[in-house]
């Protein structure tokens, strides 16, 4: 069975480029039944073009969000990840992706979404230490949800004691990566489609 790619987001620039993003959050939690769940509500905007604010909701993906999720997904393949990968190997790619698969995911991982409002526009997994499928759709990509998305990610891992987090890198994400402190270790193939595999310790925080 083939390893699913790993991202297509992208970081926020630094604090001191002129194309600086100011990013603010708060944390909450939200009674559903019996169950609390924290959720981060992130204010974004952008300085260098003055964009709208948004409002944007981290929170666990239910599997109603299964055909949401999985809309994000697709898309990302198709408009970012495209650049790094031929037609074949995101069609390849794709059926791993159909709500249904998407929906078995969320009951076997721990699968968080991004949502403004009420409409899903991120999502990011981990499944033990291994960081997996974290896409962001296209037309919010590069205002840093990609990287609240990974803090959530690094709290509940360091929740669970695990001491390191390992994400399989699609060519596209691999600067992403870079940025959030991860280092590449090796590259893993399945057939002519190129994965690298980015580690790194959970001993300091995401800057």
């Amino acid at each position: 069975m083939m390893s699913l790619i790993g991202a297509s987001s992208s970081a926020t620039a630094g604090a001191g480029g002129a194309a600086a993003r100011r990013v603010g959050f708060f944390m909450t939690c939200l009674s559903d039944g019996d169950m609390l769940r924290n959720v981060a509500f992130i204010r974004i905007a952008r300085q260098a073009d003055q964009e709208p604010m948004m409002d944007c909701a981290i929170r666990p993906a239910l599997d109603d969000d299964a055909a949401d999720v999985s809309a994000v997904i697709l898309r990302a393949l198709r408009e970012t990840n495209a650049k790094g990968y031929t037609d074949e190997i995101i069609e390849r790619i794709e059926r791993s992706f159909s709500p249904d698969a998407v929906r078995a995911l969320i009951g076997k991982r721990t699968v968080f979404v991004a949502a403004v409002g009420s409409r899903v526009v991120a999502t990011a997994s981990l499944d033990g230490s291994v960081v997996r499928t974290v896409f962001v759709a296209p037309d919010v990509q590069a205002r840093g949800i990609g990287k609240l998305l990974m803090a959530e990610i690094e709290r509940t891992a360091r929740e669970r004691k695990i001491p390191s987090l390992t994400v399989p890198s699609s060519v596209t994400a691999e600067a992403f990566y870079a940025r959030l402190g991860f280092n590449a270790v090796h590259d893993s193939y399945f057939g002519d489609e190129r994965t690298i595999i980015m580690k790194r310790l959970l001993n300091d925080s995401i800057k």
